[in-house]
């Protein structure tokens, strides 16, 4: 993905869905399923069984379709094997090794951050935005004060975001939101790929401030 691109992507599309699972087959199939209802940007997180190879499967599947990422990336080893399979983007838990890896090679990434000063340390060190974790403990109120002293910060909330806390976060000031066992579920441990269908709906409607999906 063209790193200039990307913050407009966000932006535009307003939900990156994170995929995280026991099961290497119903990752893929998860990320597949969240693609044909129209979620385009995905991460897969490195500890997900077998992650590297569901990257490099869903890429291949996928094409042009969707932008497959790479989450948990905490050394440069994982940047570089997730890139090797194929990752546009990248994500961390932290500000790290693995943001000053993923800004070398050129790629996207969502730096992990909770405090003003992690969040400017992120953006400091090049990241592209920052992915705030966790958003729970703060909600959209502590978002809002982010914003206060930093109103140019994009900040991307991750962790407990539920489709009925979206319009606020958002009306904080949120970039976009990334959201995963609330939306994911149990797919991709094997579990209901219908149910997929429905939740990937709901919050995308929710993230293009539709009352209902179509």
């Amino acid at each position: 993905m063209d790193l200039a691109d990307f913050p407009h992507r966000l932006s535009h599309r307003r939900l990156a869905a994170i995929v995280r699972g026991r099961s290497a087959h119903a990752a893929l199939h998860t990320v597949l399923t969240l693609v044909e209802e129209g979620v385009d940007l995905i991460e897969v997180s490195l500890n997900t069984d077998d992650a590297c190879g569901v990257i490099a499967k869903a890429v291949r599947s996928v094409g042009q379709d969707a932008f497959i990422g790479a989450g948990t990336v905490v050394t440069r080893h994982d940047l570089l094997r997730a890139q090797d399979a194929g990752a546009t983007w990248v994500v961390t838990p932290v500000v790290g090794e693995g943001v000053t890896a993923a800004v070398e090679q050129g790629l996207p990434v969502l730096a992990g951050a909770l405090t003003p000063t992690e969040a400017a340390t992120a953006m400091a060190a090049g990241a592209t935005a920052v992915k705030l974790f966790p958003a729970s403990i703060g909600g959209p109120a502590y978002l809002r004060a982010l914003k206060d002293p930093f109103p140019d910060l994009p900040l991307v909330p991750v962790g407990g975001v539920d489709a009925q806390a979206i319009p606020e976060y958002f009306a904080a000031g949120a970039l976009a939101v990334g959201v995963g066992s609330p939306l994911v579920g149990d797919a991709a441990h094997g579990g209901d790929l219908d149910g997929l269908r429905l939740r990937a709906r709901r919050f995308r409607a929710a993230c293009q401030g539709e009352e209902r999906a179509a």
